[in-house]
């Protein structure tokens, strides 16, 4: 049966609704990194529509400037601070900077594809720096000041499915994020005796204006030249309700739709709010099954290298 055919998920709630009561996070502060774009200025949203201030964190201020001003019509104080999450001092200014945020959400990262041959170590120290080490310092210093002041709190650690498959293309995202994921694990039985939960959050497809040039190419790719359904520059917004369509990448997902990103704020706000208490080193997976999906019958291997488009590996 051709899949356009079939009804696949149900499209979300409308942007704005929400399965928490108003004011679920009155007198919260949360603080998202890489808060000022995608995924992590829509997990931001969630939580200032339910009442929580906002700490949102970049490396460039360019990136914050616009996510100040559209999350404050949201009704919330929103403040934001420039912080590499790689460096130790300034990962404890910006808390020095602050009240004792009550929610982390450490969704900074960096990735790009690349053939493990073709990878540097610089490429390889970045990415693992920013998305391991990066999520470590800062759950490291929202833990310990949380410790000294007898408080309780929640970290919420975005990953990647790849992290349990390994990821082809990229090793050092995959490496890092299974060290995130790890650290998931390892510190909510550390820290749950003191009141600190640590959940991960793992987001399949969920296309939006802010993707790189490189996952927009691997899309546009994996499309075979259709373009990149629902991400923008379909003439689709990120907002606009995801099951109106068929696209390119909603046939793709064993759901028949691509993710919006709200619905992933949905699971942040959930898994930090008063009704998750008893939920710690679990990561919540919103992708539809699609990191479950198997073929009956396997499909033709094509070498990373050929679905990036590079020639033969001359050394």
């Amino acid at each position: 049966m051709d899949s356009t055919a079939l009804p696949g998920l149900p499209a979300p709630p409308p942007l704005g609704a929400s399965a928490l009561p108003p004011g679920t996070y009155d007198g919260s502060l949360v603080l998202v990194t890489g808060g000022g774009t995608g995924l992590g200025r829509a997990i931001a949203a969630e939580f200032a529509r339910l009442g929580a201030d906002l700490l949102i964190v970049s490396r460039r201020e360019r990136h914050l400037a616009p996510a100040r001003e559209e999350l404050a019509k949201l009704g919330t104080r929103v403040t934001s601070a420039v912080c590499d999450i790689r460096d130790p001092k300034r990962v404890s200014e910006v808390f020095d900077g602050c009240a004792l945020p009550d929610v982390l959400v450490n969704n900074a990262a960096a990735n790009f594809p690349v053939p493990t041959e073709d990878m540097s170590p610089n490429a390889w120290q970045a990415v693992v720096d920013i998305t391991l080490t990066g999520t470590f310092l800062m759950t490291r210093e929202f833990g310990r000041r949380h410790l000294a002041a007898g408080t309780p709190g929640s970290v919420i650690d975005v990953g990647a499915s790849y992290a349990w498959t390994g990821g082809p293309g990229f090793a050092h995202s995959a490496a890092a994020k299974a060290g995130v994921e790890s650290l998931v694990r390892t510190l909510a039985v550390e820290w749950g005796p003191y009141g600190i939960q640590v959940n991960g959050l793992v987001p399949g497809l969920m296309p939006h204006a802010d993707m790189t040039d490189d996952i927009r190419g691997n899309l546009a790719r994996a499309a075979g030249g259709a373009g990149d359904a629902g991400s923008g520059r379909s003439g689709r917004s990120p907002d606009d309700e995801v099951g109106a369509g068929r696209g390119a990448h909603d046939r793709r997902q064993p759901a028949l739709r691509v993710g919006a990103p709200r619905e992933l704020g949905w699971a942040a706000t959930f898994l930090a709010s008063p009704y998750a208490r008893f939920i710690t080193g679990h990561t919540l997976v919103v992708d539809g099954a699609n990191w479950q999906r198997r073929e009956l019958v396997s499909p033709p291997v094509t070498p990373v290298r050929d679905q990036l488009e590079r020639g033969p590996f001359t050394g």
